[in-house]
């Protein structure tokens, strides 16, 4: 299968497959020097040859819940290889590269889509598989998934859907309250000052609506957009295998003016921190992006996916996603003060004030928790259990024993919320091992 290559609706590249595992992108003669299709991919005569699909291209594939329905619904009738799967989802990228099959229209307009319909109606998970049904393959005529269940999305804890402007995330009984965790979690970003992407709930607080960041002012074109996983060269199953070591060497490498450099990672620095101060476990290299428009114009994107993962039964015990100075702790001490140093050209009297903000932005927020609390039944236990983690994030970010901040004991005992639950992990099934060796 031959694909096409897009920069801003205009045919620059063909991607190609002959035995289903070599990939070849080839610019076409005429590309300009600003049609670069990755910050890693320069135009030039020689094709870019790689063993799989191109890190830049598997970027855009689906994950999880939304993967395993393409592969599972249109396998049979695509076929379900990534190049398969993407001639499906690629005319709906993030960021300014699209892909298409011979003779698809890149700038043909998706089904439409009422936001109203999710922040104002049903967002339960019967809904929100309708909702995939109906918009995760629109302008693939002929092609729909007819089969989904709910059991489905399950399976996998949430979904998450893609439209020209919104990204939709949906919530199951295994996550519960997971929209609105997310969307305070946001709300704490935005209030620190850093950049985040603008988020909303639905009113029956089961779905979150985020407003995709990668259009310009003009609010039609795209900027280019590329998460680190990508341009670390890892697939997107290796997101985890990082530093943020490894995380600020790329930055550093691929953004060549320096105050540009100095503003990516002195943003890098507020999002490390606080990663740490919201417990969030799951800040891996898909969580990190950049945005350009540019060789010479890029920055780094705001807050995305950001949440409280230590809340959940199945993650209260996960470490940071990556490691900080060899550390996987959430009391990494020293470590992270010397890595926003050296790292990230932040002294310690600039972190000392970023952390201070950080908690004054959660301590404002904290009435959000209570008041949804109270307001959304399966969000009650959870809201409960983000206080405490943030409570703890908090305490984990005094790095120095004479910086005084903020608790949040006093408004955890005004709401009530000290008899938190304790946590009932799902039993995982050990696989591959026969009960005629016995127990450990």
């Amino acid at each position: 299968m031959k694909l096409h290559v897009f920069v801003h609706h205009k045919p620059v590249a063909t991607l190609d497959s002959s035995d289903g595992f070599r990939h070849v992108m080839a610019y076409h003669p005429d590309a300009q020097a600003d049609q670069f299709v990755s910050l890693l991919m320069p135009v030039r005569t020689e094709s870019y040859a790689y063993p799989d699909l191109h890190p830049v291209f598997r970027m855009n594939l689906p994950e999880g819940f939304l993967l395993s329905i393409l592969q599972e619904q249109l396998g049979p009738q695509v076929g379900a290889s990534p190049l398969n799967l993407l001639s499906v989802v690629g005319r709906n990228a993030i960021g300014r590269v699209k892909v298409a099959a011979p003779g698809a229209d890149p700038t043909q307009p998706p089904v439409p889509f009422e936001l109203a319909g999710i922040l104002r109606g049903d967002n339960s998970e019967e809904a929100f598989v309708d909702l995939v049904r109906r918009y995760a393959v629109s302008g693939v005529s002929g092609v729909v998934p007819k089969f989904l269940s709910p059991n489905t999305l399950a399976d996998y804890g949430k979904g998450t859907l893609a439209t020209d402007r919104y990204i939709i995330k949906g919530t199951t009984a295994r996550l519960p309250g997971v929209a609105l965790n997310e969307h305070l979690c946001m709300e704490v970003s935005r209030q620190a000052g850093i950049p985040t992407a603008h988020t909303e709930v639905s009113d029956d607080g089961q779905a979150l609506v985020v407003h995709r960041f990668d259009l310009e002012d003009d609010g039609a074109t795209r900027k280019g957009m590329e998460d680190l996983c990508s341009l670390l060269l890892l697939r997107p199953e290796e997101k985890y295998q990082s530093t943020w070591e490894r995380v600020t060497g790329r930055i550093k490498d691929v953004v060549p003016v320096a105050a540009q450099q100095n503003a990516a990672l002195s943003q890098l620095a507020d999002l490390l921190l606080l990663t740490y101060a919201l417990r969030n476990a799951d800040c891996h290299t898909k969580n990190i992006a950049l945005l350009y428009t540019a060789r010479d114009n890029i920055t780094l994107a705001p807050v995305y996916d950001m949440l409280t993962t230590t809340v959940y039964d199945d993650y209260a015990k996960n470490p940071p996603s990556m490691p900080v100075d060899g550390r996987s702790s959430w009391m990494p001490g020293k470590a992270l003060e010397r890595f926003v140093q050296t790292r990230c050209g932040v002294m310690p009297a600039q972190t000392k004030e970023r952390v201070e903000r950080i908690c004054e932005a959660i301590v404002r927020v904290t009435p959000q928790v209570v008041e949804a609390a109270g307001r959304y039944p399966a969000f009650h236990e959870t809201g409960k259990r983000m206080l405490h983690a943030w409570n703890a994030g908090m305490n984990s970010l005094r790095l120095q024993k004479t910086w005084s901040l903020p608790s949040l004991e006093g408004a955890i005992e005004a709401a009530r919320f000290s008899d938190v639950k304790p946590g009932t992990p799902t039993p995982v099934e050990k696989v591959g091992r026969s009960p005629l060796l016995g127990t450990r």
